[in-house]
């Protein structure tokens, strides 16, 4: 049966975790302030509908930690007895508003060939956000292909999400709340002030509570994999203005098969462990999970969930951002990517010949991004399918509803 836990996660202390993310949230002297700045439903998650109670009945432990916020408590779509504090105060883990880039050769000097990179690909314009800078700041506020994004990751989740700051009219910017729910990262919007849940993209409390915002594409791959696919893309620079100790991973030991999840005070559901690794789909009516541990061993899945079609993909060379204390020689935990197998017309089934993933019908090869790299079909590319890649206790705290995926047959 489903079970809560009644311990803290036996990889670190809670105390110690709470100390280290203090710490590392500290501000260096010469940091810049973060001033307030003056759609289709989601592929991962639906909204909910607004409450609109007329009092503000947050806790009192709620209030103390957000006494001084302009947010309108008296909207919410959850309950509050389910957001917990992180640990670091509003804005203590501090978005990059202005991030710079630098080019491939540049990023190599201090980025590992295996380390995870988010690839965003919109408009004709590449950048890669390794997780070595995401985890220490969890949002990038950017625009890539003339679309104001948002680039966000939870380390507690390893939930790595891309937004469209685009709602009705508005271009949003993005802060982290220092608050949690289900161990997410909770988002607030800096014009409103309403709070946002990373995993699902819907403001939860507020003016906006009820809104969402619309996923996009985005891969997680190793910066190796980004450079073969994306020769003219930029990667995001570490002079963020901010002293942190990038490529040291604060998490070490977090991703642990058998652990326990961080400040998660949900119901675990154990038809996976609850730190398992799984790429996760929702589309229209349907939501289901495919366990790395599965797609490991087969490399390509062919499925149609509901009548949807997908082509999953998988690939080793890309190191765990959560595991060793230095990332560079972290495990190798792979990379997925989810794509619509149709291209032309033509519905194309996927394989591993043992080398490569080929297409039964033109005998092209593929790379993890969706890219045709040898074959009569050299140069094409599949569309992506928004994807996430999760922890399972996470997925599953949000789409409790979701299917796992087991075999072909």
């Amino acid at each position: 049966m489903p079970h809560k836990p009644t311990r803290p996660p036996n990889w670190l202390p809670p105390l110690l975790i709470a100390i280290l993310l203090l710490a590392a949230c500290r501000p260096a002297a010469s940091e810049p302030t973060q001033p307030p700045a003056g759609a289709t439903p989601a592929a991962l998650a639906s909204p909910s509908q607004a409450t609109q109670p007329t009092t503000d009945d947050r806790p009192e432990r709620l209030r103390s930690l957000t006494r001084d916020w302009g947010t309108d408590w008296t909207r919410h779509t959850i309950d509050y007895a389910e957001i917990l504090s992180g640990g670091p105060p509003r804005d203590g883990i501090p978005a990059l508003d202005n991030p710079q880039f630098v080019s491939q050769s540049a990023a190599a000097g201090w980025l590992g060939a295996q380390e995870p990179v988010v690839a965003v690909d919109l408009g004709g314009e590449v950048r890669a956000y390794p997780l070595q800078i995401l985890t220490w700041h969890e949002i990038v506020n950017d625009s890539v292909g003339g679309v104001p994004i948002a680039v966000t990751f939870c380390p507690l989740c390893n939930s790595a999400i891309v937004f469209d700051r685009r709602l009705n009219g508005q271009v949003l910017e993005f802060g982290t709340s220092g608050l949690l729910r289900n161990s997410d990262l909770i988002m607030y919007d800096r014009t409103s002030e309403s709070l946002w849940q990373q995993f699902t993209g819907e403001s939860i409390v507020g003016t906006l509570a009820g809104e969402q915002l619309t996923f996009l594409p985005a891969s997680l791959i190793s910066f190796s994999d980004f450079r073969a696919a994306f020769p003219a893309g930029q990667v995001l620079s570490q002079e963020t203005g901010y002293s942190r100790s990038y490529g040291q991973n604060p998490y070490a030991g977090y991703d642990n098969p058998a652990g326990t999840p961080f400040l998660f005070d949900g119901t675990l559901d154990e038809r996976l462990p609850a730190m398992a690794r799984v790429v996760s789909v929702r589309l229209d009516d349907v939501a289901i999970a495919y366990p790395y541990t599965l797609l490991a061993g087969a490399r390509v899945i062919n499925d149609a969930p509901a009548g949807h079609d997908l082509a999953i993909f998988y690939t080793l060379g890309t190191n765990s951002a959560l595991g060793a204390a230095d990332i560079a020689s972290a495990a190798d935990v792979g990379a997925t990517g989810v794509f619509d197998p149709v291209l032309d017309g033509q519905k194309l089934t996927f394989r591993w010949d043992g080398q490569n993933i080929v297409d039964e019908q033109t005998g092209s090869s593929w790379n993890i991004v969706g890219q045709a790299i040898a074959g009569p079909l050299t140069g094409r590319a599949l569309t992506p399918i928004v994807k996430g890649d999760h922890f399972w206790f996470s997925w599953a705290a949000f789409q409790p509803d979701t299917l796992i995926y087991t075999s072909d047959e």
